[in-house]
């Protein structure tokens, strides 16, 4: 049998349709927060950011572990995630700090 529905999706169709799902999925969770969920929702992804820096950190530095050079892109990209990752960790600090600041009593 040689005409599976398996062999008729192209595997760059079904991973974009996946990936379009989730943005979709993904902005409908994310706006459908409660503001006093925020603080806690920007904990998770400063987790979910410093997972991002551990990849990116072996992407960037794992080809001088190893002296292994491999290809230039993947080591780019890697740094290319470091530096966004970072960004958003300690962006989500600043905001968390602040988001917690507006609970505090104010100093008379």
């Amino acid at each position: 049998m040689t005409g599976t529905a398996l062999d008729a999706v192209d595997p760059f169709v079904f991973r974009l349709s996946i990936f379009v799902l989730a943005v979709f999925v993904g902005y409908y969770v994310v706006w459908s927060v409660t503001p006093a969920l925020h603080t806690p929702l920007m904990s998770v992804t400063n987790a979910i950011s410093s997972v991002i820096v551990v990849g990116a950190l072996l992407a960037v530095g794992v080809g001088l572990v190893t002296n292994d050079n491999g290809p230039i892109w993947a080591r780019a990209l890697g740094f290319v995630a470091l530096v966004f990752a970072s960004i958003n960790i300690f962006g989500g600090f600043l905001v968390t700090q602040r988001m917690l600041a507006m609970y505090q009593k104010k100093k008379k």
